[in-house]
């Protein structure tokens, strides 16, 4: 059975824990009657890689999770997604590095809204096992990397002529060009939560630094306050050594004229 484990995230998040075994959680929903410490039905992100799958089956893993929207489950030991449950809001499925073979059906029964597909390192060999996807009319993005299929004659050109909903195929659009990060990426959160996130991080940018602002304002004053004090005091310490050397010269003017004096009182002893 799964257990969720709450972070601290600003975002949110945590932890699914399964037979010992930490599962991240990325993000849960909003939602304010769904306790992220006794609920999975607010999860939004899942990521199961290199949890033991048996007989197809991920134990905990089930239609309970209604908010799902990006699910990875890489290198589980999959040979089959016929028990994948109902998810449908999932938006992109990580399926890589697993023993898929064929059964990609009941993608459009069970993830009618899946945008990003990744069966990259699976046992895909022909064009066939991948036409079902025709009925996931908003796949977006398909990667196949490392599946014998690949390695078909005008492989790309004739996945996107049996496909043509897709717009990036390993990456890459029909006219070979890189798709933007966030294609690549797969998972894009909706534009008001970018926006809202942006707002934040701008406002949050702006405060800091009008803070170092601030200090380096305050620490500006304080030196100029000490160089005001040093120089008063350097200035005072002047006119200590300025007084003493007068007193000095005034001492020696005094010696002098002594000195001059005393040979004429002699003189006049003499007489």
């Amino acid at each position: 059975m799964l257990s969720f484990l709450p972070s601290s995230s600003r975002k949110g998040g945590g932890y699914l824990r399964e037979r010992g075994r930490d599962c991240r959680v990325c993000k849960y929903s909003d939602n304010p009657r769904a306790s992220p410490t006794t609920s999975v039905t607010n999860v939004k992100e899942l990521v199961l890689d290199n949890c033991k799958s048996i007989e197809g089956k991920i134990k905990g893993l089930t239609d309970e999770f209604e908010e799902l929207e990006f699910l990875s489950t890489i290198n589980v030991g999959l040979t089959s997604i016929s028990n994948l449950p109902k998810l449908n809001k999932l938006k992109k499925l990580e399926l890589s590095e697993n023993r898929i073979s064929g059964d990609l059906e009941v993608l459009a029964e069970k993830c009618p809204n899946l945008k990003h597909l990744n069966l990259s390192g699976n046992k895909i060999k022909d064009l066939s096992t991948i036409e079902p996807l025709k009925k996931l009319e908003n796949l977006k993005s398909l990667d196949l990397f490392n599946c014998e299929v690949t390695n078909l004659n005008a492989y790309r050109e004739n996945v996107f002529k049996l496909l043509p909903q897709v717009m990036y195929l390993d990456g890459y659009d029909r006219d070979n060009k890189e798709a933007p990060d966030s294609d690549v990426e797969g998972y894009v959160e909706d534009d008001d939560e970018e926006d809202e996130d942006e707002e934040e991080y701008d406002e949050y940018a702006q405060l800091v630094e009008d803070e170092e602002e601030e200090d380096e304002e305050e620490e500006g004053e304080e030196e100029d306050v000490s160089g005001e004090e040093e120089e008063d005091e350097e200035g005072y310490n002047d006119g200590e050594v300025d007084d003493e050397e007068d007193e000095e010269e005034a001492g020696e003017e005094e010696g002098s004229q002594k000195r001059k004096r005393e040979p004429d009182d002699e003189g006049e002893e003499d007489d």
